[in-house]
């Protein structure tokens, strides 16, 4: 199979952990400047997070084109007592959803050229789709690791993958990691294991499931 989607090796760092870790490191300098103890300013943060309601934590997540991980590892701890756990995962679904179908219209009609010139700046080729390969094109530009959400989205949609299939495929691959970064984070935040344990168990069969996926025959055969 020639490749449907061709990406260069900065294009395949890992954005979003390489976005966390830096987030990390410049909050590990804050609480140094600041002296605090690290349990008092994370109990400072979830209540700034709070504050906000879910009203605007979650559209934030829709429109904000951020990596899953920044908004799913905070929601549980925040918003499980008033949406329960199921709760925020459903709406962290919902914003997902929103995020997916806002870039394609973006992507595809207002903003194409533009977005047609960072895309290719970034090192992606968009594939060429048709009626037979559409699907595993979709499958194989949301398994490949590394590139964030927003950029698979804007590959798919300059790509014209039909909107439907684009949404369903896109939103299935993206729900695991909704599900184990709100479980992960709920769990980590909380001091609890179980949840910790279970969220981490979800995101390695996530992973491993995305790799078996990515280099099984029939997706080859399906995105040629």
């Amino acid at each position: 199979m020639s490749a449907p989607v061709a990406a260069s090796r900065a294009s395949r760092l890992p954005w979003g952990w390489l976005g966390l870790g830096l987030l990390a490191v410049a909050g590990g300098a804050w609480l140094l400047g600041r002296e605090a103890a690290p349990a008092a300013v994370l109990k400072e943060v979830l209540t700034t997070v709070r504050a906000t309601g879910p009203w605007a934590y979650f559209t934030a997540m829709a429109l904000v084109p951020l990596p899953l991980i920044w908004f799913t590892v905070p929601a549980g701890e925040a918003f499980a007592p008033q949406l329960t756990l199921p709760g925020v995962i459903a709406a962290a679904g919902v914003a997902v959803a929103v995020q997916q179908a806002l870039s394609y219209a973006i992507a595809r009609y207002a903003l194409r050229p533009v977005v047609e010139r960072l895309v290719r700046r970034r090192g992606w080729e968009v594939p060429r789709v048709t009626a037979t390969n559409a699907l595993g094109v979709a499958l194989v530009v949301r398994l490949t690791p590394g590139p964030p959400m927003i950029l698979g989205s804007c590959v798919l949609a300059l790509a014209a993958v039909p909107f439907r299939l684009y949404l369903i495929v896109s939103w299935l691959v993206a729900l695991p990691w909704i599900c184990a970064g709100v479980i992960l984070g709920h769990g980590i935040l909380e001091g609890r294991l179980a949840p910790a344990l279970t969220g981490l168990s979800v995101l390695i069969a996530a992973a491993v499931a995305a790799r078996l996926l990515r280099r099984s025959r029939w997706l080859a055969r399906s995105a040629s």
